[in-house]
């Protein structure tokens, strides 16, 4: 396996703006085209700033658009969801293009296969500008996902398209959304197909306490012995809620599961650490108590996963999906527990 020099990540924290006000999708656009142009002058700061060995930059979870409100999810689609295509992607090339980096971010798709849901997204360009990975989010409490419409996405994409790792200069590359951090089996799942370094693009509690998220970046980079870099929002606008619920604590952490840097809250470059692929590799390597993937049995698990199934699969048909039959599935769910 080809030698990787170390280099630095930065899990950059942005404040978002909410597009909930806007009913136009062309304004909508405008706005998100304006994101990039203010993004791409702060990522050129970042690199003067940091040094050449800047390369790999997480965005949080809303950079784009922030989150559906009182919209269902056929108007959120109309107003802001793109495809993998679209001529924003340009933009976000160019950036890296011009900056010699990788990004990683998330956006609300339009996947033309599934015409009444959108899926939220995240992906990886290269230094070229390259879209090397998009990953959908398997679990939602609102939004729709590959796993509710499971049959025709594995018929459409294959089963390995539901957990992508990409192979690049920088490691192997995986993204985890948003809470998706709180469920292990995701996070498990990439590591058993080789990612090295999670991508956590979020938008989460702003506390000075160990929020149950920061508890699972450490427990995820640890027990999969990955580096995470988890870029937080410094605030969102415009969405309703006061704007800095959700602020601060972005970070990265070590394959030992040791945050290596963290933000204070606010727009900040400060998350940016080392990554040292070469030395992850050799920790895998070693025969010791600490080397949690070698004395992983999982077989054993297997028969318990695929007996114990609650959360359906394949609920929603091609039919206009509303948001309060998630809720409708959920409480199902609660019953089947409480009755087992």
């Amino acid at each position: 396996m080809k030698t990787i020099p170390y280099y630095t990540a930065l899990a950059m924290q942005l404040q978002c703006v909410a597009l909930n006000k806007y009913t136009s999708r062309d304004e909508c656009i405008r706005q998100m085209e304006k994101a990039i142009d203010k993004i791409s002058i702060e990522v050129f700061s970042a690199k003067k700033f940091i040094g050449e060995h800047l390369r790999l930059i997480v965005f949080p979870e809303y950079f784009l658009t922030s989150y559906p409100v009182r919209e269902s999810i056929i108007e959120w689609k109309k107003k802001v969801a793109i495809t993998q295509s679209d001529p924003l992607f340009d933009r976000l090339g160019q950036m890296c293009r011009d900056n010699d980096v990788f990004i990683s971010g998330n956006y609300y798709e339009d996947d033309p296969n599934f015409e009444n849901i959108f899926f939220q997204s995240s992906f990886v360009l290269d230094n070229e500008g390259k879209m090397i990975l998009n990953y959908r989010r398997l679990n939602s409490m609102y939004s729709p996902t590959p796993h509710d419409v499971l049959d025709k996405y594995i018929e459409l994409y294959g089963e390995d398209s539901l957990f992508p790792v990409t192979q690049t200069p920088l490691g192997n590359l995986a993204c985890i959304a948003s809470e998706e951090i709180l469920y292990p089996e995701v996070a498990r799942c990439l590591m058993m197909r080789g990612a090295e370094v999670f991508l956590h693009s979020s938008s989460e509690v702003g506390s000075p306490q160990l929020t149950k998220k920061n508890i699972a970046k450490l427990a995820r980079a640890t027990e999969n012995i990955s580096y995470l870099v988890s870029a937080n929002s410094g605030g969102i606008s415009d969405s309703g809620i006061l704007k800095n619920s959700t602020d601060g604590g972005s970070k990265i952490v070590n394959y030992d599961g040791i945050t290596l840097a963290e933000a204070y809250p606010g727009e900040s470059i400060v998350a940016h650490a080392p990554i040292h692929i070469q030395a992850l590799r050799s920790y895998r390597e070693t025969v010791s108590m600490k080397n949690y993937i070698a004395r992983q049995r999982f077989d054993l698990y297997a028969p318990s996963y695929a007996q114990y199934v609650h959360y359906p699969s394949n609920s929603i048909t091609d039919q206009e999906v509303n948001k309060s039959q998630f809720k409708t599935i959920q409480q199902e769910v609660i019953s089947r527990l409480y009755r087992n």
